[in-house]
């Protein structure tokens, strides 16, 4: 989509944006928004950010705001929540959300169950942010999508950007936001350029949390993802398109909470469903989006069973030909909408 054009300047209109200036402009603008709002996290001062999402911002606000830590996820994590409760609206980066299983007790016991077992007493305005789910040849280790895990904890918030208009908007509605937000980015995406429109490169532009986009609009079946997968489901309606077959894309932009409004709407138009995401099959986004469907009244007007294209159910491998096998491709998007169509 564009990628390694530059950006024009704001205000001339539409402009080419990469998802990381697109992320850069949003912390910038909180920053110097709020004085509540800090960064802190592994190599993201001086260094700039190990993916140069902080590029600029340890030069313009200085040692205070933004705070180089030691390796240690479960020690910075704490520090930013306790931060949060006294009052400061911390953006915590993990160099990758796979690092974030360090500090998982203060992400759910700490941050995510504070507020309610302080009967409201205690807000925890936090953001944890970093690249999620598979990189490219970084294997197991490294490639895990925990959409699923932190979708599934009462007390956070969950976004998943895929565009640069979804990574400013969303990041600078979660800084605001009283709750803990879980940010999910994509590595891959960093480096994308999309269109942004006039208004979504202002300082006053965010994405409601919450709030599901239809970035295609059809007809024939309904297409749900999250994440880098949206553009795969995007290239395979157009493909589809030349067939005949009308795809409408649904970009969810937040797993927590869902919008199954706009997917129940949409499948009552379409009467056909496929989800597709990078995560494992068990206990997924999309199996939840199917039980969802299953148990409303969206269901009735199914005219084939939902069928969820998933990742496959292993650890990922490091090797490039098994890791395209083990991640959604358009073909095996394009694959699903035909077995759900009987074409």
């Amino acid at each position: 989509a564009g990628a390694g054009r530059a950006p024009a300047l704001p205000g001339a209109g539409v402009a080419q944006v990469t998802v990381r200036d697109a992320l850069n402009q949003a912390l910038d603008e909180e920053l110097e928004r709020d004085e509540r709002v800090f960064l802190l996290g592994e190599e993201v001062a001086q260094y700039d950010g190990a993916y140069k999402i902080s590029r600029g911002l340890w030069k313009k606000y200085g040692d205070k705001r933004v705070i180089d830590t030691p390796i240690s996820e479960m020690g910075f994590a704490g520090i930013a929540v306790g931060a949060a409760m006294a009052g400061l609206r911390p953006v915590c980066e993990f160099m990758t959300f796979n690092f974030s299983m360090q500090a998982i007790d203060q992400v759910i016991n700490s941050a995510a169950k504070t507020c309610y077992m302080s009967a409201g007493a205690i807000p925890v305005p936090i953001v944890f942010r970093g690249p999620n789910g598979a990189s490219s040849g970084v294997a197991a280790q490294h490639s895990q999508c925990f959409a699923a895990w932190y979708g599934h904890c009462p007390g956070l918030k969950v976004v998943s950007p895929w565009s640069a208009e979804d990574a400013k908007g969303l990041l600078k509605s979660s800084i605001r936001d009283d709750n803990p937000v879980v940010m999910l980015e994509n590595e891959l995406l960093y480096g994308v350029a999309f269109e942004m429109s006039e208004q979504a490169q202002s300082k006053d532009f965010v994405v409601p949390i919450g709030k599901a986009k239809i970035e295609r609009p059809g007809t024939h079946i309904t297409l749900v993802a999250h994440s880098r997968p949206v553009g795969h489901c995007i290239e395979a309606a157009s493909v589809l398109a030349k067939e005949g077959v009308e795809c409408e894309v649904i970009n969810l932009r937040t797993i927590r909470p869902m919008d199954i409004e706009t997917v129940e709407a949409s499948v009552v138009k379409t009467n056909h469903l496929v989800t597709v995401e990078g995560g494992w099959p068990q206990f997924g986004v999309g199996a939840e989006i199917c039980a969802r469907i299953m148990e409303g009244p969206a269901f009735n007007y199914l005219d084939a069973p939902a069928v969820r294209c998933t990742g496959a159910d292993v650890p990922m491998p490091y090797a490039k030909i098994l890791e395209d096998n083990c991640t959604p491709q358009v073909k095996d998007i394009i694959f699903a909408v035909k077995k759900t169509l009987n074409i």
